[in-house]
């Protein structure tokens, strides 16, 4: 540690060969770590993710440890002769630096793209190096004696804000390291292609709260807080979930529920409130449904246990679309059924077994008679309506090469002998004439 007056020490020593060894010393370590650091990256050509999140976090901290490395074995060798000075300076700085970029890889992995990221490096830079600063110049000891003696009364003992501030910190650590362990698990499991999904989805949320239960439980042991005082709080919480938080638990447990049941499963086709989509994302409070068109809709697991669900691939994915054709009264009807059915065979997507493409006569209506061709398909999932004008579009093709008339809306007007409008004209010229009488 420096004290302020030790830099009077500093200067003295930079005027002395043995000092500017030191620091030559100092800055040749730093020159080698910062070497090694550009020439080694682990995990560049290995495809397990757990590998390379290790090496990802050991090349954070290749520079910082290799020059705590070296300067641990130079400064082994000149403590023979004379005691270095900058070697008490150094070392301080390659801990916090190791130390920022340990935490801030940590933050990356959590929350990956996030707009809070920024601001945590921001403010943990800051922390460390404001720590450094202090360390160095001897503040940070003084200002630990006095957080020390200001006590805050809680309950019937009374806690310093020193032990206050350390041990928030421990239980911040503990709780980031449970969900970056839980994280990796659960992107490791999502990733698997072995067992069903929604029982990889229920095993990843179990390890998150799991993990998350165990890194607070152990924070709170080495804070020293007994954890069988814990029961009243789980009380207090048990009250507060029956009262303030029925809608979350609830959906909670419905979550589960569907996981565990697999009745809508990551991957299905739903329509739940008029709403059409795949289930892309199922977590223990909401479904995550996106339509054909690209938008995502929320939808709490509450309301996908309460509500009727339509699951259209909940056995296979088969479904079957109708498309209705109208043709006039003076065309070909088998012909027409036999060209609609050879532009749905001509159709990839269109499915030949175990149910063939149908045309069926619906109605004699007023301006033709109504077809309609039923066709399966088994993957909705690539869109409906790009399907059925392509078939329009083939159908219309067929029928103006084989003279079929699609119809349009037509009505005929007949005068007959005794119409209206001559009773009309004799009743105007008898009435002219009843007038001239007068």
């Amino acid at each position: 540690m420096l004290a302020p007056l030790e830099l009077d020490r500093i200067l003295e020593a930079l005027r002395t060969p043995a000092g500017l060894v030191d620091l030559g010393a100092v800055l040749a370590c730093f020159g080698v770590a910062w070497w090694v650091d550009r020439r080694v990256r682990l995990g560049s050509g290995v495809e397990s993710r757990l590998v390379k999140i290790g090496a990802g976090s050991v090349n954070r901290v290749i520079f910082p440890l290799t020059a705590l490395l070296l300067l641990f074995v130079v400064r082994s060798i000149l403590t023979r002769w004379h005691p270095p000075l900058f070697f008490s300076i150094a070392v301080p700085l390659v801990v916090a630096l190791a130390l920022i970029r340990l935490c801030l890889y940590a933050l990356h992995s959590l929350f990956g793209p996030s707009r809070l990221v920024p601001i945590s490096e921001r403010a943990i830079s800051f922390a460390v190096f404001g720590a450094l600063i202090l360390y160095y110049f001897g503040v940070l000891p003084e200002i630990g004696n006095t957080l020390a003696e200001v006590k805050l009364p809680v309950g019937k003992t009374e806690v310093s804000m020193f032990d206050l501030g350390r041990d928030s910190l421990v239980l911040i650590v503990a709780i980031v390291a449970s969900l970056w362990i839980a994280g990796f698990l659960e992107q490791q499991l999502m990733r698997s292609k072995t067992g069903d999904a929604n029982a990889r989805v229920v095993v990843a949320k179990l390890f998150r709260a799991l993990l998350l239960l165990i890194g607070l439980l152990i924070a709170l042991s080495v804070v020293g807080i007994d954890i069988t005082v814990l029961s009243v709080f789980g009380g207090a919480l048990g009250v507060g979930i029956g009262l303030g938080l029925q809608k979350l638990a609830s959906n909670y447990i419905a979550g589960f529920t569907i996981l565990l049941d697999r009745s809508v499963r990551i991957g299905d086709m739903v329509t739940v409130d008029n709403r059409f989509g795949i289930v892309s994302k199922a977590t223990a409070r909401y479904v995550v449904l996106r339509s054909l068109d690209g938008v995502e809709a929320i939808v709490p697991n509450e309301t996908m246990v309460t509500t009727t669900v339509l699951n259209h691939s909940y056995t296979n994915r088969d479904i079957k679309l109708g498309v209705p054709v109208q043709i006039s009264y003076d065309s070909d009807l088998d012909l027409a059924m036999r060209l609609m059915t050879e532009v749905a065979l001509g159709e990839p997507r269109v499915l030949r077994q175990p149910n063939p493409p149908l045309v069926l006569v619906v109605r004699f209506a007023e301006s033709g008679i109504d077809l309609e061709l039923a066709v399966w398909i088994n993957d909705p999932e690539n869109g409906q309506g790009n399907l059925k004008s392509a078939l329009y579009l083939g159908i219309w093709r067929a029928f103006q090469a084989n003279e079929v008339k699609i119809p349009y809306p037509q009505h005929e007007v007949r005068l007959v002998a005794d119409s209206p409008i001559e009773i009309g004209e004799d009743r105007i010229r008898s009435k002219r004439s009843h007038e001239s009488k007068r």
